[in-house]
C-alpha cells in the first residue's frame, strides 16, 4: 500500500502538521516543497492543492488542505486522543481551532511576516503601521489563552489535543517574530510543555532541516 504523502515547507502551518504527524508516528512520506522556488505554483502540485498552498497530504484518492483538517484526520487514522472521540470536546477543540486561525495566529502572522519573511522573500521592508496594529491586537488574544490556561494544562483540559498544536503554530518563531508573550504566565507554561514534545522540536524528517527564521 502506497503510503500516505504530506506535502510541507518550514512555514507555521505545514510545521505544524509535520509536527503533529511525527507526533502519531503517521506513517506517512515527507514531501518538501521549495516555496522559495515556487514550486507550490507547479500545475502537478496546483492539481492537487488550487490554492498553492502548504500543507496538503495526500492518502489515496483522499486530498486535504490546511492543517487543523489534516492533523485531525491524522489522529482518526491513528486512534489517538488528539482528536477526541467526545461530541462536546470536539465542538470545544474546534472552537479554539477557529479562533486561534481568526486572532491569535492570525496577528501572530502579521508580525512573522513583517519581520521574517518579507526578508527571507524579498518582499520588502517591515511596515512599522502594521506591525503596531498586530502588536496590540496579538497582546490582547495572548491574553485571552492566558486566561484560558489557568489551572488547565492544555487548552481542552489534561489531555494534549490538535487545538494544541494549532494554537502553537507561530510560536516557534516567538523571539524572532518578537510575539509580545510578557504577562502571560501560564500561556508560557503551556508553551513549555509543547516545546518538550520531541516531535515540535524537530517535525521533519530531515534533521538538518531548519525553520525560516533560521
Amino acid at each position: 500500500m502506497k503510503p500516505m504523502q504530506l506535502y510541507y515547507f518550514e512555514s507555521p502551518n505545514a510545521r505544524t502538521a509535520c509536527a503533529a504527524a511525527r507526533h502519531l508516528g503517521a506513517p506517512v512520506e515527507f514531501v518538501r516543497i521549495d516555496l522559495k522556488l515556487g514550486e507550490h505554483r507547479r500545475p502537478d502540485y496546483l492539481a492537487l492543492n488550487p490554492n498553492g498552498k502548504v500543507p496538503t497530504l495526500v492518502d489515496g484518492d483522499t486530498v486535504l488542505w490546511e492543517s487543523p483538517a489534516i492533523m485531525a484526520y491524522l489522529a482518526q487514522q491513528s486512534g489517538s486522543d488528539l482528536w477526541p472521540s467526545a461530541p462536546s470536546a470536539q465542538i470545544e477543540l474546534l472552537r479554539w481551532v477557529h479562533w486561534s486561525a481568526a486572532h491569535f495566529n492570525h496577528h501572530g502572522g502579521a508580525l512573522f511576516f513583517e519581520r521574517i519573511v518579507k526578508a527571507a522573500f524579498g518582499f520588502g521592508v517591515p511596515d512599522p503601521a502594521a506591525i503596531e496594529a498586530a502588536d496590540k491586537h496579538f497582546r490582547r488574544f495572548a491574553q485571552v489563552l492566558d486566561a484560558h490556561l489557568q489551572g488547565r494544562r492544555y487548552l481542552l483540559g489534561d489531555t494534549l489535543s490538535v487545538a494544541d498544536f494549532a494554537a502553537a503554530t507561530m510560536l516557534p518563531w516567538k523571539d524572532a517574530a518578537q510575539l509580545p508573550l510578557d504577562g502571560c504566565p501560564h500561556l508560557t507554561e503551556w508553551y513549555a510543555r509543547i516545546e518538550a514534545l520531541p516531535a515540535w522540536r524537530q517535525p521533519y524528517p530531515d534533521a538538518e532541516a531548519a525553520d525560516m527564521a533560521a
